[in-house]
């Protein structure tokens, strides 16, 4: 839908069309567009081709690099850089915004920041150029007057704090299943994500409920952390006050409550910086999938049998080794540990990071003990691709300090080796001093589509103890994640440790690699060993994809061995994805086409001879393809019979909601369900939403009704006209853009594009400026005739249109009532003024016509 200042330019162009044209002996008289010369109004300002002085929608261009979008005033020029006889209205706010140095111009210092600049005149060799029929506006300016910057800069001028708000982020899933017996099981699970935004401030806090009926203790309620934080813009860093976790670049990421000012280097541009990881994994049944950081639920979920890949994880902490845990249909438990970790941490010369932290450790065991302790590291960017580190850890019963170097090497990738002394007490009251040395490595083979993302390896002494295994308050133990009392170590068991059997040697990789068009491969593992034990704790992963003409399939293989608890684990899994929609129907049902609809078929093996076998139907439905839905039949072996499932889940405005039901050959059948979403209040209102993100947008734009909002599936403005839109990346341009197809009648926008730029945490607002009112055709008379072809037309609050044949003239987002101005030539007797009262059903009508003299 256009705004009312395209058109302005509708009519213009036609009438510069029969003007003096490009070619300078051919002459359009204007006499021709009517018999009668008083019905045409004076045209000579289009002449040569000049066009309207008014407001248009135009792209801005500096330097030939687009900057934005936005409404530039036009004004008439009596030296016009090009033929449209129009200079833009360029104020030393919007150079500023474009890092133009101002401050080497003196003389504008005086200047008010709305003030319109002829830019030639102010800045030499600076031009300007409009592209009428492109709508295109080329700003020229010389690069020495332009603020020296890395690519991608933005000034934290233009940072924004956000709006003080209140949100709430919920996300619950739930499930009630049967089984063979006629026993029933519930089990809930509730994150609840709160916070208050007051200027740069943000209080956060995260707890869970869970329940299960079976459990001992039925009900459990987690109160993970509470922390506040703020971006200190000088020194390029956050603070945090509460709980969270230290940073893992040098030392383990450890909980703690206290006090954390750390590097952000989310505030450097993309040019000058330097991972939630995807967990992946095979289910043989329908199965509910946990994952735990730090003895903590940080994420829930149901899968359906063969290979999974979790890749919205939000972890509670920077790094730390996850805990996953796959529980099947028949009650049988899959645990495994999927390393979590950083790739080499290099700076670019001259870049400091760091660290300074005090609190108390904390953690979600009762088998740990809340010591106090001070942490700090500091990483810094040297000559020559170069970067050195180090840090230090103490507690009362611990210390420890580290040393490293990392370097760039080239074609080679990146490296870093660091070393670390630690002196600790342990529960039993021995003193133990050793060394670990560690050793990281990445590469990215660009050419060949090779990401290796990290190897690393790790070898410690036999007194060597980390601070976190230093906090145990006995020699060996273990957590049991069932609730249930146990005489004996059981198969749920996640966290289980001997300090006795301290760690030795460590080994991860991760690596992907592109294959052509026809797919990828991955591999993952990591292997640690003990001291005194030929114990392993093993890990290792891998895939292929592939796509040709939309078939695509996949190929996962898993191996996981714990040390001391079970018989290694082996599965592997087969998928095929089969595109119908692409098929069964031609591209030009655009209906059709624009929903997916793909067949599937998988099968899984846990290479004991259990096999599951299952093919189905799944796609998306609806406009924004925000709803989907899968319906799966199987088989598996060894007694458990046929297997079934139906599934759906819908993305709104308002939030996420899935439901499924699944059964199984053994009598058992569960349905499991879940919602997720926001509540924000502002101060404009309640706004409901999609799951938030660490940072979010409000987009404001009252009046407008259910307009969607571009790029973000099932996202629409509410009844008063305000959406959320979740994860926004913070210190960068984020463009917002409403969906003007979608615009009620009586409403028009001044823009349809906003951008902002968030501090990390930060509700910021983006603003449309609405106009609501009628659309009006407009027959408009003088002194008995009907005002003549060309006059322009313009309102109070500034928009213009033009009138064309007959008197008439289109004019939409007007008010009630008011003044039009209406002028066809510079004499008095050539302008006039008319009011206007419209119908109190005005705008209900798509177009109100209306007669009025004009004196």
């Amino acid at each position: 839908m256009l705004t009312i200042h395209y058109r302005i330019s509708a009519l213009a162009a036609f009438i510069a069309i029969f003007s003096v044209s490009s070619f300078a002996d051919e002459y359009f008289n204007p006499a021709f567009l009517s018999g009668n010369p008083s019905a045409i109004a004076d045209l000579s300002r289009f002449e040569g081709g000049a066009q309207a002085p008014g407001i248009y929608r135009v792209d801005v261009y500096l330097n030939d690099r687009f900057q934005s979008r936005k409404d530039i005033r036009f004004l008439t020029s009596d030296t016009p850089a090009d033929d449209t006889g129009l200079t833009p209205c360029l104020t030393p706010g919007m150079l500023t915004k474009m890092r133009v140095n101002l401050e080497n111009l003196p003389a504008l210092k005086a200047q008010k920041p709305d003030a319109c600049l002829n830019l030639p005149s102010v800045i030499e060799g600076a031009t300007t150029q409009f592209d009428f029929e492109g709508l295109r506006l080329d700003i020229t300016i010389p690069q020495a007057m332009m603020m020296n910057s890395a690519r991608g800069y933005i000034p934290p001028s233009q940072w924004d704090e956000g709006i003080n708000a209140l949100l709430l982020d919920y996300n619950f899933t739930g499930s009630n299943s049967e089984d063979g017996t006629g026993s029933e099981s519930d089990d809930f699970f509730l994150g609840l994500n709160s916070g208050i935004n007051v200027g740069p401030w943000r209080l956060r806090d995260y707890s869970t409920w869970s329940y299960n009926n079976k459990r001992n203790n039925k009900s459990e309620l987690q109160h993970i952390n509470t922390w506040l934080e703020r971006a200190i813009i000088p020194l390029r860093s956050e603070l945090v006050v509460g709980d969270s976790s230290t940073q893992s670049d040098i030392f383990d990421s450890i909980g703690f409550r206290g006090v954390q000012l750390a590097s952000d280097d989310n505030m450097l541009p993309d040019s000058l910086r330097g991972f939630a990881p995807t967990i992946h994994g095979i289910a043989r049944s329908h199965a509910r999938v946990t994952v735990r950081q730090k003895g903590y639920v940080i994420y829930q979920s149901y899968v359906p049998p063969g290979a999974f890949a979790i890749t919205d994880l939000f972890p509670t902490s920077s790094s730390g080794d996850l805990i996953v845990e796959v529980k099947e249909s028949d009650g049988s438990l899959d645990i495994y540990t999927v390393p979590y970790s950083s790739v080499p941490v290099l700076q670019r010369e001259g870049h400091i990071k760091y660290t300074l932290t005090a609190g108390k450790y904390r953690s979600n065991s009762d088998q740990q003990d809340e010591v106090s302790f001070v942490q700090s590291t500091m990483i810094w960017g040297l000559p020559a691709g170069f970067t050195a580190y180090g840090g230090f850890q103490t507690t009362q019963d611990y210390q420890s300090v580290a040393l490293g170097t990392g370097a760039n090497i080239g074609d080679f990738g990146a490296l870093s080796f660091d070393v670390t002394q630690a002196n600790s007490v342990l529960a039993d009251e021995s003193k133990h001093s050793g060394t670990s040395l560690r050793f990281l490595y990445s590469k990215s083979l660009q050419n060949m589509g090779t990401s290796l993302q990290l190897v690393g390896y790790r070898y410690s002494t036999e007194g060597f103890y980390t601070l976190e295994e230093s906090t145990r308050n006995q020699m060996t133990g273990y957590v049991d994640n069932s609730g249930d009392e146990v005489s004996a170590i059981p198969a749920s068991v996640s966290d289980y440790y001997n300090l006795h059997n301290n760690k030795r040697e460590k080994i991860q990789i991760n690596v992907s690699q592109q294959l052509g068009d026809s797919g990828s491969l991955y591999i993952s593992g990591s292997r640690q060993n003990y001291w005194r034990s030929d114990e392993h704790n093993t890990l290792l992963q891998a895939g292929y994809s592939g796509n040709i003409s939309g078939v695509s399939w996949t190929l996962n293989v898993s191996y996981n061995k714990i040390p001391g608890l079970r018989e290694a684990d082996q599965r592997v899994a087969l998928g095929v994805s089969l595109p119908l929609s692409q098929w069964l129907f031609p591209a030009s049902d655009i209906t059709h086409q624009s929903h997916n609809t793909y067949a599937t078929s998988s099968v899984s093996s846990d290479m004991h001879g259990r096999t599951t076998q299952s093919a189905g139907l799944s796609g998306t439905l609806l406009e924004d393809n925000n709803l989907s839905y899968s319906v799966q039949q199987g088989y598996q072996n060894r007694g458990g019979g046929t297997n079934g499932a139906v599934s759906a889940n819908y993305d709104g405005a308002w939030g996420s909601a899935n439901a499924a039901y699944n059964y199984s050959g053994n009598h058992y059948q569960q349905v499991n369900y879940g919602l997720s979403g926001a509540i924000v209040a502002h101060r404009n209102g309640v706004t409901f939403s999609q799951p938030l993100g660490d940072t979010n947008v409000l987009v404001a734009a009252p009046g407008a009704e259910d307009v969607k909002v571009e790029d973000n599936a099932g996202i629409q403005t509410d009844w008063r006209g305000y959406a959320i839109v979740p994860y926004a990346t913070t210190y960068r341009l984020n463009r917002m853009a409403l969906d003007t197809t979608t615009l009620p009648d009586n409403v028009d926008l001044d823009e349809t594009v906003v951008s902002v730029v968030p501090t990390r945490g930060a509700l910021v607002r983006a603003q449309f400026r609405t106009h609501i009112g009628a659309r009006v055709l407009l027959t408009l008379t003088h002194a008995g005739k009907k005002v003549p072809f060309g006059a322009l037309v313009s309102t109070a609050d500034g928009n213009s249109s033009i009138v064309g044949d007959d008197g008439q003239v289109y004019l939409s987002g007007l008010a009630s009532h008011g003044l039009l101005t209406v002028s066809w030539g510079k004499s008095a007797s050539q302008q006039c003024v008319t009011e206007y009262v419209l119908p109190k059903d005005a705008a209900n009508n798509t177009i109100n016509k209306l007669t009025r003299a004009c004196q």
